[in-house]
């Protein structure tokens, strides 16, 4: 696998949360930079050392609401 790929959206409750599409991979965080720390730990202990992906993408949603 040369990369994986992660979706990233705001917790309704505050925080972060991260699922990777293609695996079950799923963690969660208080800010971006705790979210890639776990998620290179929630990669390395999904896979074994011979197929770990190359690359790890982050894909950031963010919904907004306006009113009119």
């Amino acid at each position: 696998m040369s990369e994986i790929i992660f979706l990233i959206k705001e917790a309704m409750d505050g925080g972060l949360v991260a699922r990777s599409l293609g695996q079950s991979i799923f963690t969660e965080a208080e800010s971006m930079e705790e979210l890639k720390v776990n998620i290179k730990d929630a990669v390395l202990c999904h896979f074994e050392e011979d197929s770990l992906p190359k690359v790890i993408r982050l894909h950031y949603v963010k919904d907004e609401v306006m009113s009119l």
